[in-house]
């Protein structure tokens, strides 16, 4: 395993790959898999990992205390434990310090080795500072709660800048990968940060796992380069192949996700010009075909009208992407009657929250009628056939 990142005052060296609590395994009822997941973090400790992120609205909120159930197994130095104040939904100092100290008490520790303020925007942003959220987590600093202090984001570059600047950060947490390189703070955000010789971390470097399932027309390029190397390896290569990168996180749902980074992270080698090529060509290729920018993170949810929205995305996009119509019906058919974006009612509640400021609601609309027209389409082949 490969660390980049100084020791913490403890002595522990973050690991470049970090376990991302966004995702865990459900099993047939919804609810965490919390057998498989310790299952799994059992193996990520062994394979070196040392580095795990959570943070308070993670499924539904159980991810804190899952996770604190599992790593309270293991001596509290031999990891480090990082999650976030969720600022957004905080409106005094008063609610931010109690807040914080029931994430001490739901991930059974005393300190945190990374704390974020979560999601910040140009409006979040200015709540933190006006609330005096920010100076509290200074004094918490100062008093040995949290060894290193920064934030996570989604807005513009400019906001970035701002926020950047506005302080000595220990460290900050974007969003990047191989086709996002001009969303958000983007590959612009990263280079500012190295500048500032701020250590980045990296948070969706599969963009929900988009990048872990492409066609094999889509991923030409890189089969051509390595046919036996994973779709995500190319992703999380991308991304370590950045210096300043110190934690690159993962929000693995399942063992072989696991295994597979383990693997590549166990000597990451840097991507040379053929491979870089190669890898720019299929994020042509993918954006050419990609209807939606969703990541699957399902802040959004849950929908009021009950709309599966992550589910609705992720057809509509692999439809786009694969243009396989068996696939197509068989996901779309998954997707329960309730749940489909027809559901909408378009109270907007989604697109406020969205980190990604996606237009929710419109693309809905889309969703239902380019999926409906593609189906027909072959209906109506299969009955010119028959």
């Amino acid at each position: 395993m490969e660390y980049r990142m100084k020791r913490t005052d403890g002595g522990v060296q973050p690991s470049l790959l970090g376990f991302g609590a966004l995702r865990f395994p459900v099993n047939s009822q919804g609810q965490v898999d919390e057998a498989q997941v310790s299952e799994m973090i059992d193996r990520a400790m062994k394979g070196g990992v040392t580095y795990y992120d959570t943070a308070w609205p993670y499924l539904n909120g159980e991810s804190e205390p899952i996770l604190g159930r599992i790593l309270s197994k293991y001596p509290r130095e031999s990891y480090c434990l990082s999650t976030k104040l969720p600022c957004y939904e905080l409106n005094s100092k008063e609610a931010a310090a109690e807040r914080f100290h029931m994430q001490l008490q739901r991930l059974q520790t005393t300190y945190f080795d990374y704390y974020l303020l979560h999601m910040l925007n140009k409006d979040t942003w200015k709540k933190a500072v006006s609330l005096g959220m920010v100076e509290l987590m200074e004094e918490y600093k100062e008093k040995g709660l949290i060894r290193y202090f920064g934030f996570s984001f989604h807005d513009s570059y400019e906001v970035f800048e701002e926020i950047l600047n506005s302080r000595n950060w220990d460290f900050c947490l974007i969003q990047l990968n191989y086709l996002d390189t001009d969303f958000q703070a983007g590959l612009k955000g990263y280079q500012l940060a190295e500048q500032k010789g701020i250590p980045v971390q990296i948070m969706e470097p599969l963009k929900g796992g988009l990048l872990a399932r492409l066609s094999p027309e889509v991923a030409e390029p890189l089969l051509a380069c390595d046919p036996n190397a994973s779709m995500a390896s190319w992703g999380m290569r991308w991304v370590a192949s950045l210096s300043n990168v110190g934690v690159v996180l993962s929000g693995m749902g399942a063992m072989e996700q696991v295994v597979d980074n383990l693997n590549t992270f166990q000597t990451i080698n840097p991507l040379s010009e053929q491979e870089r090529m190669a890898v720019e060509e299929t994020a042509k290729r993918l954006r050419e075909r990609l209807k939606n920018g969703c990541t699957g993170c399902r802040y959004c949810m849950p929908c009021p009208a009950g709309v599966d929205i992550q589910s609705s995305f992720q057809v509509w996009n692999n439809m786009a992407i694969d243009q396989d119509k068996a696939l197509t019906k068989r996901n779309w058919g998954a997707i329960a009657p309730e749940n489909r974006p027809d559901q909408c009612y378009g109270c907007g509640r989604c697109e406020r929250i969205c980190p990604q400021h996606l237009p929710i609601r419109s693309h809905l609309k889309l969703v239902t009628e380019q999926v409906e027209a593609f189906l027909n389409e072959k209906n109506k082949v299969e009955q010119f056939i028959s």
